[in-house]
């Protein structure tokens, strides 16, 4: 499985309601993370199922994402779910996604959990993830680890060639 493991784009520093939870994206987060999906559909990387944490910012990205890389189009769907909420498993719910034999899946989320479900699934992984930044892995349906494919820049909008090394 192609599995896309993207942080949420910049956001507001604090929210009208005072909760984290509702941190909204900025304009500069939303640009940002309209570059990086057109960027991943010009590349032919584009997912087919977006699953996203329940924080507003993720929510938001997640669905900027699906509409610049046309999700709806191709009967793609964009899911809420606190597995990849922070302290959620997306580990768990990457590897049933893998199992069930699904194609291009997205996972939207926050730091420091990203690194670490990318360290889980690939044994180990020492960058830290940038807003709007995506982590292309190949996940295999029968289990055991995962390889980087790439390392998307969210500043440049460049692939890392040097990621697959550094995994």
């Amino acid at each position: 499985m192609k599995l896309y493991v993207v942080r949420h784009g910049a956001a507001e520093d604090h929210a009208e309601s005072g909760i984290d939870a509702d941190r909204a994206l900025t304009a500069v987060g939303r640009s940002r993370v309209r570059g990086v999906a057109k960027t991943l559909l010009e590349a032919d990387e584009a997912p087919l199922q977006v699953f996203t944490s329940p924080l507003v910012r993720a929510v938001q990205t997640a669905e900027v994402m699906a509409l610049v890389t046309r999700l709806g189009e191709g009967g793609g769907t964009v899911e809420v779910r606190r597995d990849v909420a922070p302290g959620g498993d997306a580990v768990q719910l990457a590897r049933r996604m893998a199992a069930e034999g699904r194609k291009r899946v997205m996972l939207v989320g926050h730091e420091p959990d990203l690194s670490a479900v990318v360290s889980a699934l690939t044994g180990s992984f020492d960058r830290g993830f940038e807003k709007s930044m995506v982590v292309g892995l190949h996940l295999p349906a029968a289990g055991g680890l995962a390889r980087v494919r790439f390392v998307l820049d969210p500043k440049s909008l460049r692939f890392d060639p040097d990621a697959r090394e550094s995994s």
